[in-house]
């Protein structure tokens, strides 16, 4: 009787291996360096590129859990209005009512954190409702809050060492970069190397039958919802670290920078597919594309067609990866 063998992961191809997207993002970010350099001679300085990383990491603290959530097949837009609120209630904690910086900064993240938890317990109770909609509310409504507390003024005179977390270094490093480096391998392993992962990408793919098989579909979906909360009152204390101030319409628009990296990265708005390291090198491809064409003072206009083709050319790209695949796998079937 012929013996049968279960694979339990897929053989590994080279030219599969090859042909990932985050290849694909690491070709076009030498493409990009290539281009940046042959339009400013500055460019290419070691120092003011590792520099460059203090003015767009303090958004990519959100790109990490962000990609859970659409793993998932959700969304949250509301990240956004919630480093606004929790870098205006942190102002407010410490210049208005006189608490120390330091726990001012704990308030910061407990704000982020309670603005996560709420939009997953809303999201979770009330599931006629989709993620847009809970979280398109709750954008307006704690970007609302951030204005009824300081209305239109703007709140700084932070201590002189609270301007170290934008603008510090260690060993020459900046300080950020090593705090997102210490982040993203967190994230990569809770992503990749736990259960919790792995029931992630079981929710992104079927989330009726992940409920069927036992998965606390909710819990999980709350806890991400809590993080993305929680590291966006991360992204409030470097930004107003490397702001030197705050005002209520701070971060503007950064949902859509937010959720720009995490589908170039490679992560399927449909759910169940992406990983950490497209997420990465996404962050890189916008960042240093952003700054190059910036020393050539490129109308902010241009850097956005820019973007949206790459973000086009990257839905194109993985639609066309899995119409192939489905293809081949029909003709075996029929073979």
């Amino acid at each position: 009787m012929e013996k049968r063998i279960i694979a339990a992961q897929k053989e590994f191809k080279l030219k599969n291996f090859f042909f990932q997207w985050e290849w694909m993002l690491v070709l076009i970010l030498i493409i990009i360096n290539i281009i940046n350099a042959s339009l400013s001679p500055y460019y290419l300085n070691l120092k003011s590129l590792i520099d460059a990383t203090m003015t767009f990491l303090d958004k990519a603290f959100i790109v990490l859990p962000m990609a859970f959530v659409i793993i998932l097949g959700d969304i949250d837009i509301s990240v956004a209005s919630t480093v606004a609120l929790s870098s205006v209630v942190m102002a407010v904690s410490y210049n208005n009512l006189g608490l120390p910086m330091e726990l001012a900064m704990i308030i910061c993240l407990a704000v982020g954190t309670i603005c996560g938890l709420i939009n997953g317990l809303l999201i979770t109770k009330f599931k006629e409702l989709s993620a847009v909609i809970v979280t398109l509310s709750t954008m307006i409504i704690y970007r609302g809050i951030a204005y009824i507390i300081l209305e239109d003024q703007a709140s700084g005179k932070f201590p002189q060492w609270f301007s170290f977390l934008g603008w510090g270094y260690v060993g020459g490093i900046p300080f950020i970069l090593i705090v997102f480096v210490v982040f993203a391998v967190i994230f990569g392993i809770l992503l990749h190397k736990t259960t919790f992962g792995r029931r992630v990408y079981a929710m992104g793919n079927n989330i009726t039958a992940s409920r069927f098989s036992g998965v606390q579909v909710d819990k999980i979906k709350t806890v991400i919802f809590t993080l993305t909360g929680f590291m966006s009152g991360v992204t409030a204390l470097f930004l107003t670290s490397r702001m030197g101030s705050t005002r209520p319409n701070v971060a503007t628009g950064y949902e859509l920078d937010v959720i720009a990296m995490v589908v170039l990265g490679g992560v399927s708005t449909a759910g169940g597919k992406g990983r950490i390291i497209g997420t990465i090198l996404s962050i890189f491809v916008i960042g240093l594309l952003r700054y190059g064409l910036g020393l050539k003072n490129v109308p902010a206009q241009v850097l956005l067609i820019i973007i949206g083709l790459l973000l086009v050319f990257a839905v194109m790209i993985s639609n066309i990866k899995i119409n192939t695949g489905k293809a081949h796998k029909l003709h075996k079937t029929k073979a």
